[in-house]
């Protein structure tokens, strides 16, 4: 990753890159980021043209190395990006999926060059879609209870057992798949990590409906899956270091921190519309002004705390326990938002679908509904309540038997 430090000059990068983007976004593509990222298989053009270019000058994967085709930018440079994205409607088309925000970064910490230049490029590229096998039916917060086996055939692995909520599994072409390579090891130990190919027979998606609507979510079935031997990632036995560290890079794409998209609009705004102001200009619901303000404080916290947690990482290449805190806070931030403004809405809250409620209406009812899972993927709020008493605030760990 480049890193010129102080001698930057970032506002020149913001006119080279505004100027980039001026001539490069498809401007029928303003403002649909989660929509457009999320047809993964999408043929229409713009949409692939703005993959393409984006996937072409790296900016995709912007503070990636230049070697694998990343952008090489500093981490200054990227905040500037998603400013400038921001500012336009622009948004990452590369976002789909595990590659950029887990699997890319993982495979950057532990895998070898013959890895990172057969998998990396593609995941700049937005070739490929990656998912990332974890959980299992008897092991969810308590992952290092997976079964899952990965058995050494000699010139290559064979996987059987059963992954769940599996996000993407459906549409995937590769999984970074956590698997039991030495069942005799203690549960933490003898966990191996695993690069493997989706298309084949052997591996059986079923997806997972959810409240919300459309759902990311599948079962996934390994019977006699198969990969080559050179598919192990990190050293063996050592998985479980290895699925840590993915966890970190996860719980720090879901701090809020996404680069580009089109920023939310204010809930005061959209308060003023369905609850109307006083005589003196302020919103006529006091109690609702004193909440409303204090979200917004919190929200201002959160973005100033990312960025203290982005400047004290500079330099280090080893995610610490800040995404933790942050995970929570972000969650807390986006559902208090998703809470409020289903009551500011009132009846019109309450939509689903029909000609009654307009398009903003029924899409803050599903993201209500959606928010409510930001407590439990990535690790659950209690999973991060109990890294932050440990790790940050060095309280004993009552959780163990004596």
């Amino acid at each position: 990753m480049a890193d010129f430090g102080a001698d930057i000059d970032l506002e020149a990068f913001r006119k080279e890159a505004r100027e980039w983007l001026e001539a490069n976004f498809p401007a029928s593509l303003k403002g649909k980021g989660a929509l457009a990222s999320a047809e993964v298989r999408s043929n229409e053009p713009d949409l692939v043209a703005w993959r393409k270019a984006m996937g072409g000058k790296g900016w995709g994967t912007p503070t990636w190395p230049t070697e694998y085709g990343g952008g090489g930018l500093t981490s200054q440079q990227a905040r500037v990006l998603g400013q400038e994205m921001s500012r336009i409607g622009a948004f990452n088309p590369l976002m789909f999926g595990m590659g950029v925000t887990m699997i890319g970064p993982t495979i950057l910490d532990y895998g070898t060059e013959e890895q990172k230049k057969r998998h990396l490029p593609p995941i700049v590229r937005g070739e490929v879609q990656w998912c990332v096998g974890y959980s299992e039916p008897n092991a969810g917060s308590d992952l290092a209870s997976l079964q899952m086996r990965a058995e050494d055939k000699g010139d290559h692995w064979v996987f059987n057992g059963q992954k769940t909520w599996t996000s993407g599994a459906q549409y995937s072409d590769w999984c970074g798949l956590l698997a039991r390579t030495d069942p005799s090891a203690k549960k933490h130990d003898g966990i191996s990590f695993f690069l493997v190919d989706m298309h084949q027979k052997e591996i059986e998606t079923r997806p997972i409906g959810l409240i919300s609507g459309a759902s990311p979510f599948c079962e996934t079935f390994l019977t006699d899956a198969k990969a080559p031997k050179d598919a192990l990632l990190g050293q063996l036995n050592v998985g479980w270091t290895v699925g840590k560290r993915l966890l970190q890079h996860e719980r720090a794409s879901q701090t809020g921190a996404a680069m580009g998209g089109r920023p939310p609009k204010p809930l005061n705004e959209i308060a003023k519309a369905y609850i109307g102001l006083d005589e003196t200009g302020r919103l006529a619901d006091s109690d609702f002004r004193t909440r409303l303000a204090k979200h917004e404080m919190d929200s201002k916290v959160h973005g100033l705390t990312l960025l203290r947690a982005a400047a004290e990482a500079k330099g280090n290449n080893s995610p610490g326990n800040a995404p933790s805190v942050l995970k929570n806070s972000a969650t807390w931030n986006a559902q208090t938002r998703a809470e409020l403004t289903l009551e500011l809405m009132g009846s019109q809250g309450l939509g689903w679908e029909g000609d009654s409620f307009d398009r903003d209406e029924i899409e803050a009812v599903r993201a209500w509904l959606w928010g409510k899972a930001m407590s439990i993927y990535g690790g659950s709020q209690e999973i991060q309540f109990n890294i932050v008493s440990k790790r940050i605030l060095g309280l004993p760990d009552t959780t163990q038997s004596t």
